[in-house]
């Protein structure tokens, strides 16, 4: 048993590995500036030590080893007092590989869009096939509720994060994943504030790839011409997977939506492989059912196993999570905030909800969304997708220069100007008052933000509710 200390415990991954750690019998302890929920909560729940704020007298004698969050940077005073010391430290990644993948069979799910779903997807197949998988995703899956699992069985399922790894290793998550059944989904330009542009990102995902032993398996998705274009960089076999590649090795075919379900025939090949009836809205998660199923018959399960496991699969929170419906007004969260991840979601409920008005609810708050680099993007997005109603909140980042911002203004100029009806608005209580005073029974709201977006889903319910 070890003593383990976490700089920046409060971030999501570093609390879940914190919560891992301790499962596993370690002494576990951190720091944080930021302590709020849910993550104070979930760490005052596994009764693991938090100091508010950082001191180097956190940092004592008896520390084995210290974890280093990604937001943590030189002149920290617990990092400095590590690096005086010689004190072992490493990144979150580093730390995962050593401690859950060297003795596993890792299968790291990667990509620009859905592979928390697709994650989430794949260890729930596994569990409920009774292999007994560990799992780590970057969102809440229901099945489990919680972000992960430690199971007994020789599987180690993993959201494949391209986000750098730490203040002396900016290079992607995945590359310490020890990938054995690598999925890359999809690839897009993201990550603005990491990535300068597409062929730094490509360059990642390329040497993600060349990580596969020839034991193992990459599965590519075929439907994302940026994503096959990097399969020869595979020293293992690979397969492909798509819905509107008629060459790939994996095919979904006949989908059809209704009753809140999908459902559709997968081929592989020429070969019919089975029927299967899915929970999650739209074409996009077609694809990725497809993915985790392209990956669990590379694990080893039957066409059975799946099919009851995707029937059962309650997805994760925050993907088109149904948050609350007053006056027959349902509002939804999502956690799209690139331009393709906006545009399937809202083609998602318009194909589940056709007679229905839709409401798009956007605050540009990730990195890259608060740039001027989509500016088009989203205005197509929007456009394309055609909700009755676009609502634009303020850019979260004032800090970003005024020609690196994202310009709202004329974005909201933009949609319209291309048939759309879009408008700005400055913050939550004036969206609230709007939704609540137009809204009408049967309207359905969706809020995309990939942030806590000042608590907007409670309060627009509740002002729902006073009418």
């Amino acid at each position: 048993m070890a003593t383990i200390h976490f700089i920046g415990i409060c971030g999501t991954a570093m609390g879940t590995l914190a919560a891992m750690l301790r499962q596993r019998g370690h002494d576990v302890q951190g720091s944080d500036h930021a302590m709020y929920p849910p993550m104070s909560d979930f760490l005052v729940k596994e009764q693991i030590r938090v100091f508010n704020g950082y001191d180097v007298a956190h940092v004592t004698p008896a520390i084995d080893l210290v974890i280093v969050g990604n937001a943590i940077s030189r002149g920290n005073p617990e990092l400095e007092e590590v690096l005086d010391r010689k004190i072992r430290y490493m990144s979150l990644p580093e730390a995962i590989r050593e401690h859950f993948l060297w003795q596993a069979r890792s299968i790291v799910l990667a990509g620009t869009h859905g592979k928390t779903t697709t994650t989430a997807l794949t260890g729930w197949l596994l569990t409920a096939a009774g292999r007994d998988p560990s799992m780590l995703v970057g969102g809440i899956a229901l099945n489990f509720e919680g972000s992960y699992r430690l199971g007994r069985g020789r599987d180690f399922v993993i959201e494949g994060d391209e986000y750098d790894s730490a203040f002396f290793d900016k290079t992607a998550k995945f590359l310490k994943y020890l990938p054995d059944i690598a999925v890359l989904g999809n690839l897009e330009y993201d990550h603005a504030d990491i990535y300068p542009d597409m062929d730094a990102l490509r360059t990642a995902f390329r040497r993600f790839l060349t990580l596969v032993p020839r034991s193992g398996r990459v599965l590519i998705g075929a439907d994302s011409p940026e994503a096959l274009a990097l399969a020869g960089a595979s020293r293992a076999p690979v397969e492909t997977f798509g819905i509107d590649a008629p060459a790939a090795d994996w095919r979904a075919t006949g989908i059809a939506a209704g009753g809140g379900r999908v459902r559709f025939d997968v081929w592989r090949g020429s070969d019919p492989y089975a029927t299967f009836t899915s929970p999650l809205h739209g074409h996009h998660n077609v694809r990725n059912a497809l993915a985790a199923i392209a990956a669990g018959h590379a694990a080893g399960l039957s066409p059975a196993d799946m099919q009851r496991g995707l029937e059962s699969f309650a997805g994760v929170r925050r993907r088109l999570e149904l948050r609350g419906t007053v006056r027959d007004v349902a509002v939804y969260d999502d956690f799209a905030h690139h331009p393709t991840a906006i545009l399937e979601t809202l083609r998602a409920i318009r194909a589940s909800f056709p007679d229905r008005r839709v409401w798009a609810v956007f605050e540009p708050r990730s990195a890259t969304s608060c740039r001027r680099v989509f500016q088009q993007d989203f205005a197509r997005a929007f456009v394309e997708a055609a909700p009755d109603e676009v609502i634009i909140a303020a850019v979260f980042r004032t800090t970003l220069p005024d020609d690196e911002r994202l310009q709202v203004g004329d974005l909201v100029r933009d949609i319209n100007r291309r048939g759309g009806h879009a408008r700005e608005l400055p913050d939550v209580p004036a969206i609230v008052e709007v939704i609540a005073a137009e809204a009408r029974a049967g309207d359905l709201v969706v809020i995309m933000s990939n942030g806590g977006f000042d608590g907007i889903h409670a309060k627009l319910l509740e002002a729902l509710r006073r009418g």
